[in-house]
């Protein structure tokens, strides 16, 4: 990878960084997370936010590619977790 690039990457990943941190649900369905996978409901009830802004927010954090949803058929029980870069996004918290 050139060196433009991997600084560009770097950079993208700090807008990531800046993007969670300046909501407190982001944040905090994040760390939730790091104990392993949870459906909305487990999220919703830890966190005391209601559904509504839960699913916002895993919407959000889906489509910026740091949880993902692990059984996208079902229809009630989905559980989602932490990707690879939700991880490394968390850690930097």
């Amino acid at each position: 990878m050139s060196e433009s690039k991997n600084k560009e990457s770097n950079k993208m990943n700090y807008n990531k960084l800046g993007w969670i941190k300046a909501s407190k649900y982001r944040q905090n369905i994040l760390k939730a997370l790091e104990a392993g996978p949870k459906t909305p409901k487990e999220l919703a009830e830890e966190n005391e936010y209601r559904m509504s802004h839960v699913s916002r927010t895993l919407s959000n954090l889906k489509g910026r590619n740091l949880v993902e949803c692990l059984n996208p058929d079902c229809r009630k029980g989905r559980l989602y977790a932490l990707t690879d870069e939700g991880l490394q996004m968390l850690k930097a918290l």
